[in-house]
Formats: structure tokens, C-alpha cells, sequence
């Protein structure tokens, strides 16, 4: 009996702790605990946390309906390495030490909480062993605070994403989160500014700031204070203007796609070991193109050596090949270690070359393992017991030498190369464009101030010296612009050719060509149409006729002009200005249309002197030397034109029908010794070298008491001209004509053609 008793209590002893055991890992009644041998428990639906097995390793909460996260409402989980968390409406705060002391939690990963607006301080504290911790899409309007993490992990990921409400990141956000390497996943926030010291006291490996749009402020000094790092940095698909200076010496990649608004890089010595650079503009790949610093012969022996060293000890591990940059090559990448199961690929973030990293020779690879879906993570790698000081140094020295794999790469529009490519280019430039300038600026003064009545072909020269003066204006912008940005043009490109003063260049230079060019059509005309009619008073081209031929002449050329300002063609295509961009149906007719336009007024040209020549010239009256100086005079005017408008519309026709005979650098030459001839030849040919502009000239200085004797002389020849202009003159001439002298005609040319005091019209081209 006494037997019995020992034996009964001695079973209650045994199978109460048991029992009590199994009741603490029984499977939770409103969650599913699949798998059990990895020990992962699934819950959906739940508005309450149950009490969890202490042996659980991974835990899925599932469209929940939780308000809060309590304190210490996993303490009990010490085996916990996963926590996910997704699409909760409802779940509005996580209070102090909510997630607390989990030695062996690994990965934290919060979903969907569009509620959620609170995260406390303590939140997440003492996790020792945490690598990964995931908010997405919920409602913070701040940064949450995580310094009491304290991770001990080599390579710690936060990834913040879809946050709109968040907006700025504060200075020492990531302090305490971990004592080494960290990762920062924050894009696709609503991020307006990174305050100064933001990542004070991290090890930066990569920030990826890509797709937060309103991102417009990165300050000067966000990156102070960080220990290393960042070596990426991702600023793509922001509005950022500006990147810090400050903490760049560690960058290696730099990743800046469709930011528009980054138009200018800070100076290129700020990037020491910068090697692979995925920009948005082509221009800023100029500045990295001769930044390869060239070794010494003990660097250049070093270097070799340890890199045959540091071949040698990986030579067991194959080498990993992995996409390049541009996507149609591949780089290879040579991993000191396997990296470790558990984890999976993220490529949006894998880089394609780690060696000579500060901390690792590591690749992020592998499969995924059993817990896929929203849960899914970058695996860790891990330390690298092999590395040591030689690759390290290795890194600092050796990189040096390595050129940096930029793009976009400049096109053949936007070569890298200033404004004035050439040397003697950027000298000629400033002496035509002053040429042009001062040379017109005298022929509107003296015309202008002219105390004769304003005659039709003064009123043309007018137009046209202003028109000239236009071009000058355009050279002398170029020029200017060239100057100012020597020897750095790639960080001042977008500025320039995107900027109104691109836009206005263009604009100056379209209308003053076209203008010019129109107004030497209708002075030449104006010139054949003064000598076929002659004798026709009731013909003769008056003012008014002139004005309105004019006008018509302006709102043309001001329509060709502001075509490309509203998207026929466009200005900001090359640095020059001019618009080369035939990408588009109406563009390229755009352009052959102008040329067109050009090609037929300089035939007209040519043909109206054709005309005047023969209207000149008798073959009965042996003439000699003045239809040879005649004939002299119209060649020069005529060659003039050829020289300008040739040149220019043969490489111009070529271009649009897409078969370039000239680069855009070769143009430039054509830009400055052939664009702008007409523009400094015609004051002197059309005016400063006629006789009747000579005495314009003395009879203006005659004002202020110079030049009196000269003056008085064309005065006197001025009242001789108007007294033989008369209506007797014009009978006397007529009679001539009768009588059929073959002096009659030239003579009839010589006077009565000049009644205005104007014999250059005729005779004085």
C-alpha cells in the first residue's frame, strides 16, 4: 500500500510540470502554427496579442486589428529572431518597450500601419542582435526615434519607405542604433529637408534617398560627424539642387537619376574614391573624365603587388558576375567568403564591385530562404576575418588610379569641352563680337543724328546695322559666358542651356540673322528697283512703303525666333544656342525651311546686282575703270554673303537629313569666322566706306568744332547736289536719253538717281 502511495506522487510530481509545459507551447486558439519544427506562428484577424510559446522563432501578424503594441508584450519570447507586421488600420501607437530586450531577434518588419503615428522613444531598445528593421507606409508625421537599439551587428539595414507625412530627417537620427556598418533604406518619403549632422556618429555603408520627391534641402553638413561613409549614396528621383561636400571622402558610387534639379556638383576633388557615377545629366560625366591620378612607380609597384597578393588568397572562390552599368556587360566582383544562407537578393541595392571596402570583401547573393513574401530581407554578410591592413591600404592608394564609369555619357551635341572650344576661338570671339558692336553702334549714332531728312535707304540701314548689332550682342554673350565658366563648363551647362539666358542668346542671334538677311534682300531690291524706274516719279518708293515692307519683315523674323521657345526646335540643344535639335518632324522642316528661306534671298541678292550691273554698264561706251570699280564693289558685297550664308547652310542641310559632315566643336569655328561676317561687314561696305556717310560723319563732328573745313566742303557739295536736282536737271537728263548718247544713260544714273544726296545707292555699294 505504502508502494502505491510513493508511485502516485511521485506521477503527480512527473506529469504536472509536463503538462503545465505543454499548455506554454500549445499553439495559440486564433493563430495557425504551421511548420511546427521552425517554430512559426501565423496570426490574422486578432484585435488582442495572446500569450506566444516561448519557443517561438517567427511570428506573422496578419491584417490585425490591434491599437497598440504593450510593453513587454514579447518578453516572454526568448527565442524570437522575426516579428512581421502587416496591413493593420487600426494600430495607432508602439509604446515603451514594446519591442525590449529580444537577445535573439534578428528582423523587425512593420507594414501598412496608415495609423500609426506614434512610435515612443524606448520602443525598440536593447536588441542586440537585430540586422534588419523594416517600417513601411504607415501614418508618422516624425522621424521615429531608434538610438536605443544598440545593435551589435556588422551591417545593420533600416529601411524607412512611403512615409508622406514625415518630412524632415534631424540631426543625430541614427546615433545608437548600432556600433558598425549601417545601411539606410529611406526612400519614396515625403522628406522636404535632411538637417545638418542627420547620420552625426554612424558608419555609413549605403544611403538611399531615391524617390522622395519634395527632397529639395540636403544640408552642407549632413553628412558631419559620421565615423565612415557613406560609400552609395542615391539621390535619384529627387528635387534636391544642391549635394553636401562635407563627409564625401568615402563615396564610391554615386547614383543621381532624373534629378533635374541637381544642376551643379560640388567641386570634383570632393569625390577622392568616387568610381562608378549614374548621373542625370551628360555634362557632369565631363568633370570626372580626367580625375584618374596618374601612380608614382613605388604606388604603381605596390599596387601591384598586393593585388596579385590579395588574387592569390581568393583565387578558390570563382569570381561573381554581376550586371555593369550600363546593362550589356558584366563586371566581375571576387567575394573573399560565401555569404550566409538565411537571406536573400534585393537587387535594386547590390553593388557591382565591393572590393576594397573599408569593412568587408562581401556580396549581397544567395537564395531566399523558407520565410519569403513582404518579409523578405537583404541577408547579412558576414565579417571577414581575412581582412587586413594591405587591402585596406590598398583601398586608400591604389584606387586612386581607377577611372571613374560615369553616365550618361556626353553625346556629340554636348562634347566635353568649354563653349569656345579652341583657344584662338575664345580670342576671336571677343574681337568680332566688338567689331560687330561698335562697328554698328557708329553707323545707328551718325544716321540717327543725321540732320537730313530720313530718306528710304537710310531708314533700311538703320534696320539693318540694328539687326547686325543683335548679332554682335548674341557673340558678345557667348563670350562672356565662355569666360566665366573656363575650364568647368560641365557644372555650369544645365544652368546655361536649360536658363533664360540660353533661351535669350538663341533668340537673339535667330532674329538678328533672319532680320538681317531680310533687310539685305529689300535694300538690294530697293537698289534695282530705284534704277529700273528712274524716270518714273510717279514710282518712286516712298517711306511709308518702306516701313510697312519692314514691319512685315520684323513679325516674321520674330516669329522664326520664338518658334524655338515653344517647342519647334529648341535652343538648349548645344552651348552655342543655336537650334540644332531636329528630333521632330516640325523641327527638322523648321530648319530646312530657314535654310531654304536664306539660299533664296541670297539668289535674289545676286541676281538684283546681276541686273544693276547690266543696267550700269553700256557696251557701247567704253567706260573702263569705273564699271571695273563697280563691278569690284557688287563682287565684294555678293562674296561677302557667299562666305556667310554658305558654310553655314551646306553643314546645316547636311545635319537635318541626319548626315553630319561637321561636330558641333568643328561648327564652332563656323559660329565665329563665318556666322557673324555679314554682321561685321556690312556697316563698313553698306555705310562707314560710302563718301555721303563720310560726310555725315565730319558734318556731326562739325557740332562739337571738329573737323569744320571737311564739314563745310560736303556742305557745299550738299547744296550744288540739291540745285542740280532740280526739275531742269531731270529735263536735261531726259533730253540726254533722247538724243541716244551712249554718256546719256550713265550720266542720267550718276545725277538724278542721287537727288537725295545719296550717290552710294547706285554707285558706292
Amino acid at each position: 500500500q505504502l508502494c502505491r502511495v510513493i508511485r502516485c506522487a511521485l506521477f503527480v510530481l512527473v506529469t504536472v510540470p509536463v503538462s503545465s509545459g505543454s499548455e506554454a507551447d500549445s499553439c495559440p486558439a486564433v493563430c495557425e502554427c504551421s511548420e511546427w519544427r521552425t517554430h512559426t506562428i501565423s496570426c490574422f484577424d486578432i484585435d488582442i496579442l495572446p500569450r506566444f510559446p516561448a519557443s517561438t522563432e517567427t511570428l506573422w501578424l496578419f491584417e490585425t486589428c490591434l491599437l497598440t503594441v504593450p510593453a513587454d508584450v514579447f518578453a516572454n519570447m526568448v527565442n524570437i529572431s522575426r516579428i512581421y507586421m502587416s496591413v493593420d488600420t487600426k494600430l495607432q501607437r508602439l509604446e515603451r518597450h514594446s519591442f525590449y530586450n529580444l537577445k535573439k531577434i534578428t528582423h523587425i518588419e512593420i507594414r501598412n500601419a496608415k495609423s500609426l503615428t506614434y512610435i515612443d522613444p524606448e520602443a525598440f531598445k536593447n536588441l542586440p542582435n537585430l540586422k534588419y528593421l523594416g517600417i513601411f507606409n504607415t501614418g508618422l508625421t516624425f522621424f521615429p526615434d531608434l538610438s536605443n537599439i544598440h545593435s551589435n551587428d556588422m551591417n545593420f539595414i533600416l529601411e524607412i519607405v512611403d512615409h508622406p507625412y514625415m518630412t524632415e530627417i534631424p540631426a543625430n537620427s541614427f546615433r545608437g542604433i548600432t556600433s558598425d556598418v549601417l545601411t539606410l533604406m529611406l526612400y519614396g518619403n515625403g522628406f522636404r529637408e535632411i538637417q545638418h549632422h542627420a547620420f552625426n556618429g554612424t558608419r555609413l555603408d549605403q544611403v538611399d534617398l531615391h524617390r522622395n520627391k519634395y527632397l529639395t534641402k540636403m544640408d552642407e553638413r549632413a553628412f558631419a560627424g559620421t565615423i565612415s561613409g557613406p560609400m552609395l549614396l542615391d539621390v535619384s528621383v529627387t528635387a534636391i539642387s544642391s549635394l553636401p561636400t562635407t563627409g564625401m571622402d568615402s563615396l564610391r558610387e554615386l547614383k543621381a537619376r532624373n534629378t533635374w534639379a541637381l544642376k551643379k556638383l560640388p567641386p570634383i576633388k570632393t569625390f577622392k574614391h568616387l568610381t562608378v557615377a549614374n548621373l542625370t545629366y551628360p555634362s557632369h560625366c565631363c568633370g570626372f573624365k580626367n580625375l584618374k591620378k596618374k601612380k608614382g612607380f613605388l604606388e604603381y609597384f605596390f599596387c601591384n603587388l598586393t593585388a596579385s597578393t590579395d588574387q592569390h588568397h581568393k583565387r578558390s572562390v570563382g569570381p561573381l558576375r554581376m550586371p555593369s552599368l550600363h546593362g550589356d556587360s558584366v563586371v566581375e566582383t571576387v567575394p573573399d567568403q560565401e555569404a550566409n544562407d538565411g537571406g536573400h537578393i534585393e537587387s535594386s541595392w547590390r553593388r557591382g564591385d565591393f572590393h576594397g571596402s573599408i569593412h568587408y570583401h562581401a556580396y549581397f547573393g544567395g537564395q531566399p530562404d523558407e520565410d519569403v513574401g513582404f518579409g523578405e530581407t537583404l541577408k547579412n554578410p558576414q565579417e571577414d576575418t581575412s581582412q587586413d591592413f594591405d587591402s585596406r591600404y590598398d583601398y586608400v592608394v591604389c584606387e586612386e588610379g581607377e577611372e571613374v564609369a560615369c553616365a550618361p555619357v556626353p553625346d556629340e551635341f554636348n562634347p566635353c569641352e568649354d563653349i569656345m572650344g579652341f583657344g584662338f576661338l575664345r580670342v576671336s570671339v571677343w574681337f568680332v563680337s566688338l567689331l560687330a558692336i561698335l562697328g554698328n553702334v557708329v553707323v545707328l549714332l551718325v544716321l540717327l543724328t543725321s540732320h537730313y531728312k530720313l530718306s528710304v535707304s537710310r531708314f533700311l540701314m538703320c534696320h539693318l546695322a540694328f539687326a547686325d548689332l543683335c548679332m554682335g550682342i548674341y557673340l558678345l554673350l557667348i563670350a562672356s559666358v565662355d569666360l566665366h565658366t573656363r575650364a568647368e563648363y560641365f557644372n555650369h551647362a544645365i544652368d546655361w542651356q536649360t536658363g533664360p539666358g540660353c533661351g535669350l542668346a538663341g533668340f537673339f542671334t535667330v532674329f538678328a540673322s533672319e532680320l538681317s538677311v531680310y533687310t539685305l534682300t529689300v535694300i538690294t531690291l530697293e537698289r534695282w528697283y530705284a534704277i529700273t524706274f528712274a524716270m518714273r516719279l510717279d514710282r518712286k518708293l516712298r517711306l511709308h512703303h518702306a516701313a510697312a515692307v519692314m514691319l512685315g519683315g520684323w513679325i516674321f523674323c520674330l516669329v522664326l525666333a520664338l518658334l524655338p521657345l515653344v517647342g519647334v526646335s529648341s535652343y538648349q540643344k548645344v552651348s552655342i544656342c543655336l537650334p540644332m535639335d531636329t528630333q521632330s518632324t516640325v523641327a527638322q522642316v523648321y530648319i530646312l525651311s530657314v535654310l531654304v528661306l536664306n539660299i533664296l534671298a541670297f539668289l535674289v541678292i545676286c541676281a538684283c546686282y546681276f541686273k544693276i550691273y547690266c543696267a550700269v554698264h553700256n557696251p557701247h561706251y567704253h567706260s573702263g575703270s569705273k564699271d571695273t570699280n563697280i563691278a569690284k564693289r557688287m563682287a565684294v558685297l555678293i562674296f561677302t554673303d557667299f562666305l556667310c550664308m554658305a558654310p553655314i547652310s551646306f553643314y546645316a542641310m547636311s545635319a537635318v537629313l541626319d548626315r553630319p559632315l561637321i561636330t558641333v566643336s568643328n561648327s564652332k569655328i563656323l559660329l565665329v569666322l563665318f556666322y557673324p561676317l555679314n554682321s561685321c561687314a556690312n556697316p563698313f561696305l553698306y555705310a562707314i566706306f560710302t563718301k555721303a556717310f563720310r560726310g555725315d560723319v565730319f558734318i556731326l563732328l562739325s557740332k562739337v568744332g571738329l573737323c569744320q573745313q571737311q564739314a563745310q566742303l560736303f556742305r557745299g557739295q550738299t547744296v550744288s547736289s540739291k540745285g542740280s536736282s532740280g526739275t531742269s536737271q531731270v529735263r536735261r537728263d531726259k533730253d540726254k536719253v533722247r538724243k541716244g548718247g551712249s554718256g546719256g544713260q550713265e550720266e542720267m544714273l550718276r545725277t538724278c538717281l542721287p537727288s537725295n544726296r545719296q550717290p552710294e545707292r547706285v554707285i558706292q555699294f
